[in-house]
């Protein structure tokens, strides 16, 4: 069975291209991890080890400042780190994130761009962790945030067999 990154960029690489495909992807990636879903991400570009992901300013994400919320960046930012990380995995490898830092250079507003590059070490024959950075960026280009994703990376255990 392929890994999850495999399916996913099969699945962007199918519907991208088509009209309305993005959208279409988007929603999904929503439904498959609903919390992402929140901040209803807009995928613009994905290959291995690499992800650009859009949200727009709206009112569900602003805090009492009239700027986008911290975590609203906090969540966009790992979105666009785990799908870097995620379809550069070899397969027989998973992550998941043990922590997460971020830094706030500026008040968030607009239209928002998380953009982040991942670099697997490989083999992995044992659990080790690795930083991906995720920067995000507003309409004029300027970073608004800075976020630091720790993923650990282990090989997968195989399935279970009966032995008789």
């Amino acid at each position: 069975m392929a890994s999850p990154g495999v399916r996913l960029l099969a699945l962007w690489r199918r519907l991208s291209p088509l009209p309305g495909g993005r959208y279409l992807f988007a929603w999904a990636f929503g439904r498959t991890v609903p919390y992402s879903g929140s901040v209803r991400p807009f995928i613009e570009h994905l290959e291995p080890g690499h992800a650009r992901v859009r949200i727009r300013d709206q009112r569900a994400l602003r805090n009492h400042l009239g700027s986008v919320h911290a975590i609203a960046l906090a969540n966009v930012a790992e979105i666009a780190s785990g799908l870097a990380m995620i379809t550069a995995l070899p397969d027989g490898v998973r992550g998941i994130v043990v922590t997460l830092s971020i830094e706030y250079v500026k008040k968030a507003r607009g239209p928002l761009v998380a953009e982040a590059q991942a670099v697997i070490p490989t083999p992995i024959t044992a659990a080790v962790e690795r930083d991906f950075t995720a920067s995000i960026t507003d309409l004029a280009g300027d970073v608004v945030a800075r976020a630091t994703v720790r993923w650990r990376l282990a090989p997968h255990a195989p399935p279970a067999t009966n032995a008789r």
